[in-house]
């Protein structure tokens, strides 16, 4: 007959199982906490990187027939910018010294008084096709001067509620009576203000001086129902003066100043000339050389441009491609001598880190 257990003995199996489970408890609660504190991620083909991925051999074929591709794409690019940039017709006339009489070249050009016409004459080379650009090029002016950049409000530009909002415009934000100057600051105030007037073989000309700006700036930066108060009426007058009775989205002349250049020699678009003219012609232009480049030692030029698919008169472009072609099929030329003069066994790619199984996260 079996014997039952004594109760001391149950009691203590059960004491047994209890620490048993209470130390499985304790093991995997430590477990558990240390996989939260550990900074291995959790395991996944995205955050590993072993998604399906073309991971390209560069082997000597792929590596010759890439730089001959360039070669050949850009040569042909290349020659025929530099052919269009050669046909285009560009007059560039330096006016600043010659229409100056004076020794004082600043004392002449700071009388208000004087009448500073000037007359010159260009004679055409080449046929010029309509539209003829109609640029002003300024040298040695630093629009990308770090406080002459800053000295503008474009909320005052964009709202007219925002009139008041010249903090940003000093020194030319207000007037001498504290009344807010629209458009305030520097860029404005020193706008850009000779003129223009052609005659070809004593036949006046037209300036289109329509759409010169771009047409982002007009819709968004300047507003249809912002009008100039109180410009250039201060004691210094630093350059143009703008129609009180037009928007700033119709001043164009303002538009195309205040975006302001990169470099300090920089041209800006004035106008365009809509009609043909041919060559052996004679451009007379009258010039009112108003703007004071003579203070800093700056330079002013009238520029006549055609133009092509590639913009304006610019070499650069074409010799840029060809050299890049050229130096690309040399390249492609040289590693194809190495590899017939002296060949390279390529490795397996199985060794590759990428074909490799990796012991943390098998495949």
């Amino acid at each position: 007959m079996q014997q039952s257990r004594s109760p001391s003995l149950a009691e203590e199996e059960e004491e047994e199982k209890g620490e048993n489970f209470a130390m499985s408890s304790s093991g995997s609660e430590s477990e558990s906490l240390a996989s939260r504190r550990s900074k291995k991620p959790k395991y996944s083909k995205f955050t590993q990187q072993e998604l399906p991925a073309w991971k390209p051999l560069l082997t000597p074929g792929i590596v010759i027939s890439a730089f001959s591709l360039i070669g050949v794409v850009f040569i042909p690019i290349g020659l025929a910018s530099m052919a269009a940039s050669q046909e285009l017709v560009e007059l560039v006339d330096k006016y600043d010294l010659e229409c100056v009489p004076a020794s004082d070249k600043v004392g002449f050009i700071q009388d208000s008084k004087t009448d500073k016409a000037c007359t010159r004459t260009i004679t055409v080379p080449k046929p010029m096709k309509a539209p003829i650009q109609i640029y002003y090029q300024l040298e040695n002016f630093y629009q990308n001067h770090r406080r002459y950049v800053k000295s503008r409000s474009d909320k005052q530009l964009r709202h007219k509620d925002s009139a008041s909002l010249v903090k940003t415009c000093e020194p030319e934000g207000t007037s001498e009576d504290g009344a807010p100057i629209v458009p305030c600051g520097l860029i404005a105030w020193s706008l850009f203000n000779d003129t223009y007037t052609f005659s070809v073989n004593k036949k006046t000309v037209q300036v289109n001086k329509k759409n010169i700006a771009w047409g982002s700036d007009k819709s968004s930066k300047f507003g249809s129902d912002v009008y100039p108060k109180n410009f250039q009426k201060g004691g210094l007058i630093g350059g143009g003066q703008l129609n009180e009775k037009l928007p700033l989205s119709e001043q164009e002349d303002l538009i195309v100043w205040m975006r302001t250049a990169a470099l300090p020699t920089f041209r800006k678009l004035y106008g365009r000339i809509e009609t043909d003219i041919m060559a052996s012609d004679e451009i007379t232009v009258v010039i009112q050389n108003n703007y004071n480049t003579y203070s800093f030692g700056g330079t002013k030029a009238l520029v006549l441009s055609t133009t092509s698919w590639i913009g304006g008169k610019n070499n650069f472009i074409g010799v840029a491609y060809v050299a890049i072609g050229s130096i690309s099929l040399l390249i492609a030329l040289a590693f194809l001598v190495l590899s017939v003069v002296k060949p390279r066994t390529l490795g397996d790619p199985s060794y590759l880190s990428w074909n490799k199984e990796s012991p943390d996260y098998p495949r």
